[in-house]
């Protein structure tokens, strides 16, 4: 995979040779308000390789310890900067710095499957149309 780095913008990488994700970081200061969010820039653009996307995760450091989660997709087509939306579900503001581990983009293999319109879905299996709670708590 090819990156592009604006300046000012840390390079994508693994914490750990074995990591699925690449740690992305925040190119400037930005302030999460409490139960709010902001869109923060990384600097980072990627040439995904052909049959992939970019998936954005939450950091779990951030999750567990601070309220904080991000998602997003990158469709292999996309070139322009990763932005990263943070969500603070928690009570108080967080102050990102430059430079800060914000979110992890994980390269994923992707399907282009046509859609079928059809009147009814075959094989839906056991489970059926069950929805949230079906299985059980």
């Amino acid at each position: 995979m090819k990156a592009m780095l604006d300046k000012g913008a840390f390079a994508p990488e693994r914490a750990h040779e074995t990591d699925a994700g690449l740690d992305l970081r925040a190119k400037q200061d930005m302030f999460v308000p409490a139960l709010g969010s902001a869109v923060i820039g990384t600097g980072v653009h990627v040439e995904l390789p052909e049959g992939c996307a970019g998936l954005l995760v939450s950091k779990s450091g951030l999750n567990v310890n601070h309220n904080l989660t991000s998602t997003g997709l990158i469709d292999q087509g996309y070139t322009g900067e990763v932005m990263v939306k943070l969500h603070n579900h928690g009570r108080n503001g967080y102050q990102v710095k430059a430079g800060d581990k914000i979110s992890q983009l994980v390269v994923m293999p992707v399907l282009y499957e046509p859609v079928e319109i059809v009147d009814a879905i075959d094989g839906a299996g056991d489970r059926g149309d069950n929805g949230f709670g079906s299985t059980g708590r």
